[in-house]
Order: C-alpha cells, then structure tokens, then sequence
C-alpha cells in the first residue's frame, strides 16, 4: 500500500512538472539551485582588469522593491573576498557582504570548477 502511494506521489509531481512553463521549470531549477547552494565566484571588472573576486557565494540574489514586486537594478550577495585576487581563500580573507548594479559593473558569475 505504501508502495502504490509513492508512485502515486511520484506520477502526479512528474506530470505537475511536465505541465509547467519553461519560465516555472526554470524558476523551480533555480529554487532547488539557492536551496542547494553553489560554490559561486564573482568577478567584477574595470575595463579588462578585474578589480575585485568574492568567492564560495552560494547565490546571487535580485534586489526587489519593498512595496511591490518590482525588481532593483542591483544584485547582491555574500561570499568571501578575494583580496590579493590569487583565486584561493586565504586564512585572513573574510565573508562579506557585496551589491552591484545590474546596469554599469562589468562582472562574470560562474561555478568555480571542482580542483
């Protein structure tokens, strides 16, 4: 009986998924994805140097407006900073908070690649 109950379960979740929008399925990929966690690098450049790095972010957030749902034309974040931009966590290099604009930071996110 058990059994039979799970792959109920299991159909009707499966069939949930397959009726969802592209839009939803990405949403509920990038939910499982923040609930998960990522080992996220940011890098922000000026011109073609990179100027800063935070590491080991776990998600990239958008800022949205306190009386809607409007999006902010930021981002924001917490990771640790890389401050001699050697791409390692040195012992004295903390967590700290970070926000960037969406419109004029030239940056790259990306997963930092399994060593």
């Amino acid at each position: 009986m058990i059994k039979k109950s799970i792959i109920f379960i299991s159909t009707i979740a499966m069939l949930s998924l397959i009726g969802c929008t592209q839009e939803t399925q990405n949403k509920l990929g990038r939910a499982i994805q923040n609930w998960t966690g990522t080992d996220g690098v940011l890098e922000v450049y000026a011109g073609d140097k990179l100027v800063k790095r935070f590491m080991k972010i776990d998600k990239l957030s958008t800022a949205v407006s306190t009386g809607g749902s409007a999006n902010r034309p930021y981002r924001y974040g917490y990771g640790v900073l890389d401050a001699n931009l050697d791409g390692k966590v040195d012992a004295d290099e903390k967590r700290v908070y970070f926000e960037f604009s969406d419109y004029s930071t030239s940056y790259i996110f990306y997963e930092a690649p399994v060593k």
